[in-house]
């Protein structure tokens, strides 16, 4: 009895985590559509969305649907399955689309939004933002290339194609810990929350902590916690997620309260006042 109430929860949570990280997506594109601008909402954070979807979709994929990752997977972790489910599977392409969506309003000529919001602060993806999405592409291409190289070994204790998905999924952990913080940075030097929407980040939250819920039942079920190190992105995707929730809530709820309205900010003049200039290029 008490197992089958897990599984249903497991059930339930994962479809509410889904559909909370799924609608944490509307907020933001709503917002700039209302404002007719994304002043205040730096691109990179789409841009690294892009990327970390992508990952997130491959690797999700792969350990639902590819028969040789599923082997090698129950070969490292006795025996059991991946503690994916097809909830991970739907929410990764939705999440992508919408990712789509939200970086192609950063161009007015789409979406009609004041072609003076090009030369806005945040409107360009920064060179550091750039370098980083470079080194994740290289680092999966030399995962290939080793796997290629070592395809005889064991695959327990040598390198296989479950390794590329591992550093697939890893791309995604990457983007998702660093891709938060130059919007961190821009709502400091505005002292203000203006432009970026509370509502995605309260969703996200809600997504972050059932989303870990969900993994520590599964893994609770099988009766082994190899169904957490095995699966050491849904983790940390959760946890890093809850953790720059709360930073943007303080920011939102208390640190700049009565500063983040949808007032549009002027793109023709700078975001910040002059001794405070955003240097997120």
């Amino acid at each position: 009895m008490a197992t089958s109430f897990l599984q249903v929860l497991s059930y339930l949570f994962g479809w509410i985590y889904t559909i909370c990280w799924s609608l944490s997506f509307y907020p933001q594109p709503f917002l700039n559509f209302k404002r007719k601008s994304t002043s205040g909402a730096a691109i990179d954070f789409p841009f690294l969305n892009v990327l970390g979807f992508a990952a997130y979709f491959v690797s999700t994929v792969s350990f639902l649907y590819a028969p040789e990752i599923r082997r090698e997977y129950a070969l490292r972790n006795n025996d059991h399955t991946p503690t994916v489910q097809f909830n991970d599977l739907a929410f990764a392409a939705h999440a992508l689309f919408m990712c789509f969506v939200i970086i192609s309003q950063y161009d007015p000529s789409i979406w009609g939004f004041d072609k003076r919001g090009k030369r806005g602060p945040g409107a360009r993806v920064s060179k550091s933002i750039l370098g980083l999405s470079g080194a994740c592409i290289v680092g999966v291409v030399t995962s290939v290339v080793i796997v290629l190289a070592r395809r005889d070994e064991d695959v327990v204790t040598g390198w296989a194609w479950i390794d590329v998905v591992y550093v697939i999924s890893y791309v995604k952990l990457i983007i998702t810990t660093v891709k938060y913080m130059p919007q961190v940075l821009t709502n400091y030097r505005n002292r203000s929350t203006t432009g970026w929407s509370i509502g995605g980040i309260l969703l996200d939250f809600a997504g972050g902590v059932l989303s870990i819920l969900q993994l520590g039942i599964d893994s609770y079920l099988q009766g082994d916690w190899s169904g957490v190190t095995g699966n050491p992105v849904k983790l940390m995707l959760g946890n890093v997620s809850i953790f720059f929730d709360v930073i943007f809530i303080v920011q939102h709820y208390i640190l700049y309260k009565g500063n983040g309205g949808d007032t549009p900010i002027d793109e023709e003049d700078p975001l910040l006042e002059p001794d405070r200039e955003q240097i997120i290029e």
